[in-house]
C-alpha cells in the first residue's frame, strides 16, 4: 500500500524552523506570537532610520526593475481570477511563524515548490521551480527583512490550499517567479508586509498586485477597472521619495522598445530587398 503524503505543515517543522500552527495564531491575532522552545528568544529590533529605508527601497526596486518587465503586456495578458477578497483573506490568516526573523526562506520555498512542481529528487528539476529558488535566494541575499517577508508571504498564499482549501480560480506555476519578484522587490521596498496584513487598504493593495503578477484580474473586474482601482492603491506611484526613480525605468524602458522597435523594422526591410 502507497504511502499517504506527508501532512504539510509536518513537512515545514524541521526544516523551515515552522511549527503547526493553532489555528487562532495568526499574524494579525493580538496574542503576540510565541516561538517554539527549540528557538533563541531574540530582542525586538529597534526601527531603522528613515534614510537607511529609503536606501534599501531603492536596493530593492534596483533589482525589480533589472528584471525589465512591461506591466503594459501584463495586464493585457490577465485572465480572470480569484476575487481580491479572497487572496485579502487568506493573507489576514497567515500564521505569524512565517513572519518570524528566523525561519529559513529559502527550504520553505524548497518544500512549498515541491508540491506545487511536483518535484523530487528522482526527477528533473523544473525549470520555472528552479526560477522561483534563484529569486528566493535573490532575496536572501539582499538582507532585506522587507523582501524576506514579501517573499514569505507569496509563498503563505501559494501554499494555504492546504489549510485553507483551494482558491475560486487555480493560480498557474508558470508565473510564480513574476509574483515573488514583484511582492518582494517592488511592494515590499515601499509597504513594510506586515502591513499586507494589518492594514485594509494596503492588504487590498498587495492582493491586486499579487493577481496582477500571477497573470490574474479580480473577479469581476475588467481591465480598465483593476488598473484603475490599482493605481490609486499603488503605494510606489504615491512616495514623492520613489515616485522619479520609477518615472526614470519608465522612460529607460520606453526608450529600449522603440530601439528594438526600430531594428526589427530594418531588419525586415533589410530582408525585403534582399
Amino acid at each position: 500500500m502507497a504511502e499517504g503524503p506527508v501532512p504539510f505543515w509536518r513537512r515545514l517543522t524541521n526544516s523551515a524552523g515552522l511549527r503547526e500552527p493553532d489555528r487562532n495564531e495568526t499574524a494579525t491575532n493580538t496574542t503576540p506570537f510565541s516561538p517554539p522552545a527549540d528557538r533563541v528568544p531574540r530582542p525586538a529590533a529597534a526601527p531603522e532610520p528613515a534614510a537607511t529605508n529609503i536606501v534599501d527601497s531603492e536596493a530593492l526596486l534596483d533589482i525589480w526593475f533589472a528584471r525589465e518587465q512591461d506591466d503594459v503586456i501584463v495586464w493585457r495578458t490577465c485572465l480572470p481570477g480569484a476575487s481580491t477578497a479572497e487572496i485579502a483573506t487568506r493573507l489576514s490568516l497567515v500564521p505569524a511563524a512565517f513572519l518570524a526573523d528566523d525561519v529559513d526562506v529559502l527550504q520553505l520555498a524548497e518544500n512549498i515548490l515541491e508540491t506545487e512542481y511536483g518535484a523530487s529528487g528522482t526527477t528533473p528539476p523544473d525549470r520555472r521551480r528552479q526560477e522561483v529558488l534563484l529569486i528566493v535566494d535573490q532575496v536572501r541575499g539582499t538582507g532585506s527583512r522587507a523582501a524576506r517577508r514579501g517573499a514569505a508571504l507569496v509563498l503563505w498564499l501559494w501554499a494555504s490550499d492546504d489549510l485553507n482549501g483551494p482558491l475560486s480560480v487555480p493560480l498557474s506555476p508558470v508565473w510564480y517567479g513574476r509574483a515573488i519578484a514583484a511582492l518582494s522587490f517592488r511592494l515590499a521596498a515601499v509597504v513594510d508586509p506586515a502591513e499586507w496584513v494589518r492594514d485594509a487598504d494596503r492588504r487590498d493593495e498587495a492582493a491586486r498586485t499579487f493577481l496582477l503578477w500571477s497573470g490574474h484580474l479580480p473577479a469581476g473586474e475588467d481591465e480598465a477597472t483593476a488598473r484603475s482601482i490599482l493605481a490609486m492603491r499603488d503605494s510606489l506611484q504615491q512616495n514623492t521619495a520613489l515616485a522619479q526613480t520609477m518615472a526614470d525605468h519608465e522612460h529607460r524602458l520606453q526608450v529600449t522598445k522603440r530601439l528594438q522597435e526600430a531594428r526589427a523594422r530594418e531588419a525586415a526591410a533589410r530582408y525585403s530587398n534582399e
